[in-house]
């Protein structure tokens, strides 16, 4: 009986330190233009660090809040990431939010597609879900 308690427990040491491990921190420069930052978390992503992308692109919307196309393009990626790891209903929350910003009366002067990727997007996780 002691056995079937001691391993569960040590596979929860092992399961922490595994997530631990994937929570890496970055250091972004501050003198990094926003096409640095897309293109940083664009690498990143390449190499399926996912929470690395995702600091880039934060990085990119927290520093441009003033952008509207940049504010899109960060907001679009991390949905991406989320629907990458198959977190679907973070996904599908921020894929909508993308999608918002589409019904004001300035839409046509966004970039178009970011909506049209997210209605795709959405598309394939309802497909998914069915």
């Amino acid at each position: 009986m002691m056995k079937k308690i001691f391993v569960p427990a040590i596979a929860a040491v092992i399961v922490v330190f595994l997530m631990s491990a994937c929570a890496t921190t970055v250091n972004i420069s501050d003198d990094l233009s926003p096409a640095e930052l897309i293109q940083r978390g664009q690498e990143a992503l390449d190499r399926n660090n996912y929470n690395i992308a995702i600091q880039y692109y934060q990085a990119l919307y927290d520093r441009n809040r003033n952008s509207i196309d940049l504010i899109i393009t960060a907001e679009y990626h991390i949905a991406n990431i989320h629907y990458k790891r198959g977190n679907y209903e973070l996904a599908i929350e921020g894929f909508n939010h993308v999608l918002s910003y589409y019904n004001t009366p300035d839409a046509e002067l966004l970039p178009q597609h970011f909506k049209v990727l997210s209605e795709i997007v959405l598309q394939s996780i309802d497909d998914k879900l069915r």
